[in-house]
């Protein structure tokens, strides 16, 4: 139990010390060299819990999805009709990404490149956003909210509609544009979606 704590103490210090580094200087001059002398240990020590640069990174972006991914849970589980909820996670979605740029962008571009690289963290955390946006889906169908002749096509269409504003590399390239600006195209874009959704069109 000692050791399986001292572990985990080891393991956040890594954490700890790794947001810190790239927070001031950017992933791209970090090393573990860097953040192992900033955690007080040797670079060794840092492989022991982290097999690679990537590993540990990706480990940094998992930290603030997870909580993201609860909140969208909670919403596709919540009572609302699914128009309500399908909209609600649309919003809670573009909000947890454009709040993480805003107030980290050196640590939102390690989301970016999990991404790019179509590395395990970003497929699961993908994987996980579908299958609550389908969820709701069959929920409006069932509930005759949504007319939908195939699903597979209305999935598409949602995330084909709002790429702009949940695929990480368009939102960091568009993150000079003011929160109201985008917020009120967000607004618009989906109101127009979830009409298309119940208008039987796919």
């Amino acid at each position: 139990m000692a050791d399986q704590q001292a572990s985990e103490s080891t393991v956040q210090r890594i954490l700890n010390a790794a947001i810190a580094e790239i927070s001031a200087y950017g992933n791209e001059r970090v090393t573990v060299v860097s953040i192992a002398r900033a955690a007080s240990m040797t670079h060794a020590n840092v492989y022991r819990h982290f097999e690679s640069k990537t590993a540990l990174f990706d480990a940094i972006t998992q930290i603030w999805l997870k909580p993201v991914e609860g909140r969208l849970a909670e919403i596709a589980d919540a009572p609302d009709p699914a128009r309500d909820k399908l909209e609600r996670l649309i919003f809670a979605i573009v909000k947890a990404y454009r709040g993480r740029i805003d107030t980290d962008p050196r640590l939102f571009k390690l989301f970016v490149e999990a991404f790019r690289e179509n590395r395990a963290t970003a497929r699961q955390h993908r994987a996980r956003v579908r299958t609550l946006l389908d969820r709701v889906l069959e929920e409006g169908i069932s509930t005759g909210a949504f007319v939908i002749r195939n699903r597979e096509r209305a999935m598409m269409l949602i995330l084909d509609t709002l790429y702009r504003f949940v695929q990480p590399e368009a939102i960091e390239f568009e993150a000079e544009i003011a929160t109201r600006t985008s917020d009120n195209r967000l607004a618009t874009i989906t109101t127009m979606l979830l009409n298309a959704l119940a208008g039987s069109v796919v």
